[in-house]
C-alpha cells in the first residue's frame, strides 16, 4: 500500500501527489473513513498524508484515472491542522488543511478593512493546533497616510502581542520577495476574508499559478451542496502553498471558556501573576491581565477579542 499527500479536494473527489513529485492523480474515499468524520464535513483535508490502494481494474504500470480512481482507505497521524466552525448555530465543523509550516493570515487595513475579532479567532485556532502564524497586510500601494497611521497602530497591537507582521502590495511587488523566501521549503497556508487580495498575491508569488477566487459556502458546513474549496500549488522556488476560497466566519473548535486566554500569548505571560488560579479576567481582584491592558502592556483591542469570545458561548462552540 501506497502513501501520498492530498493535494486537492472538491466535494467528495480528491487529487494525490507523492511529494516532492508533482504527478496528480485521482482520488476517492473509502467508506469507512467517511462515516469516521461524523464531526467534520471532511474527514480528509488537503495536506494530509493518506494510505491508498490502486483499483483493481486497472492495467498493472498505468496511473489511476478519473474513470478509475485510487482509493485513500487511511489518513495518517496530523502534526497539526487549521479546523473553524461554522459562524451560524450549526454543529459541523470544517478542517481547512493539514501538517502546515505556518499560516500566512493576509489582511488589509482598507478595501476591505481588517476586522480585528475575526482575525483574533484565526491567531487563536492557530495556537491552539500549533500553527505558526504570520500576519501579511496587502494592497500597500492603496494606503495613504491616514490608512498608513492605522496600519501603525495595527502593527503595534499585533506585533506587542508576538506575531509577525509583513507588509505587501501584490500590484507593485514591494515584499513578496520575502514572501517567497518564507514559502521555501515548506508548506504554508494562505488565508483571509474575500477581497483581501489573496489570490493576486498568490500570482504574485508565482506568475504561472491561476488560483480561483470565491468565497466558502456556509452550506457546505451545513452538508449542502459543495463546490472547489481547498487546492495546494506548488511553487517553481521551492515549496507548497494552500490557497482557501475567502472565509466570511471562523467560529471557534472545542475550546472552553476556561482555555480561551491561554491561546492570548499575551495574556499566558502575565496571567501567572493573576491573585486566583483559575482567573477569567474579566471580575477578579489581583487579575494581572486587567492590570496589564491598564497598563497599556496589553491591547485593549485584544482584550476585548478576547471578552467577546467569551461571550459568544455556545453559538461558535
Amino acid at each position: 500500500m501506497d502513501t501520498a499527500t492530498v493535494v486537492k479536494h472538491t466535494g467528495s473527489h480528491y487529487l494525490l501527489a507523492r511529494l516532492p513529485e508533482w504527478s496528480l492523480f485521482p482520488a476517492v474515499l473509502r467508506g469507512r473513513i467517511r462515516l469516521k468524520g461524523a464531526s467534520s464535513t471532511n474527514p480528509v483535508a488537503v495536506g494530509d498524508m493518506v494510505r491508498f490502494e490502486y483499483p483493481d481494474n486497472l492495467p498493472d504500470g498505468e496511473t489511476p484515472t478519473a474513470e478509475t480512481p485510487a482509493v485513500i482507505t487511511e489518513v495518517l497521524p496530523r502534526k497539526n491542522y487549521m479546523i473553524r466552525r461554522s459562524a451560524n448555530l450549526s454543529r459541523q465543523s470544517h478542517i481547512i488543511a493539514a501538517n502546515l509550516d505556518r499560516a500566512f493570515i493576509v489582511v488589509t487595513m482598507d478595501f476591505p478593512e481588517v476586522k480585528l475579532p475575526f482575525l483574533d479567532r484565526i491567531l487563536v485556532t492557530c495556537e491552539v493546533y500549533g500553527i505558526p502564524a504570520v500576519i501579511v497586510v496587502n494592497k500597500t500601494d492603496l494606503y495613504d497616510a491616514q490608512i498608513r497611521e492605522r496600519l501603525s497602530v495595527f502593527r503595534t497591537i499585533y506585533e506587542g502581542a508576538g506575531y509577525p507582521v509583513m507588509e505587501v502590495s501584490a500590484v507593485t511587488g514591494d515584499g513578496v520577495g520575502k514572501l517567497r523566501d518564507m514559502c521555501r521549503d515548506s508548506l504554508s497556508l494562505f488565508s483571509g476574508v474575500s477581497g483581501v487580495g489573496k489570490s493576486s498575491l498568490i500570482k504574485a508569488l508565482d506568475p504561472s499559478l491561476n488560483p480561483r477566487t470565491g468565497e466558502i459556502s456556509e452550506a457546505h458546513l451545513q452538508g449542502r451542496h459543495t463546490t472547489t474549496f481547498y487546492e495546494m500549488y506548488r511553487l517553481a522556488t521551492g515549496g507548497y502553498i494552500i490557497d482557501t476560497p475567502g472565509i466570511r466566519g471562523f467560529g471557534l473548535v472545542d475550546l472552553s471558556r476556561e482555555e480561551i486566554a491561554l491561546y492570548f500569548p499575551e495574556m499566558l505571560k502575565v496571567s501567572g501573576d493573576c491573585r486566583f488560579v483559575p482567573c477569567t479576567h474579566t471580575h477578579e481582584p489581583g487579575c494581572a491581565v486587567k492590570e496589564a491592558v491598564e497598563a497599556g502592556k496589553i491591547s485593549v483591542e485584544r482584550y476585548e477579542s478576547y471578552l467577546g469570545m467569551l461571550e459568544e458561548g455556545g453559538k461558535y462552540r
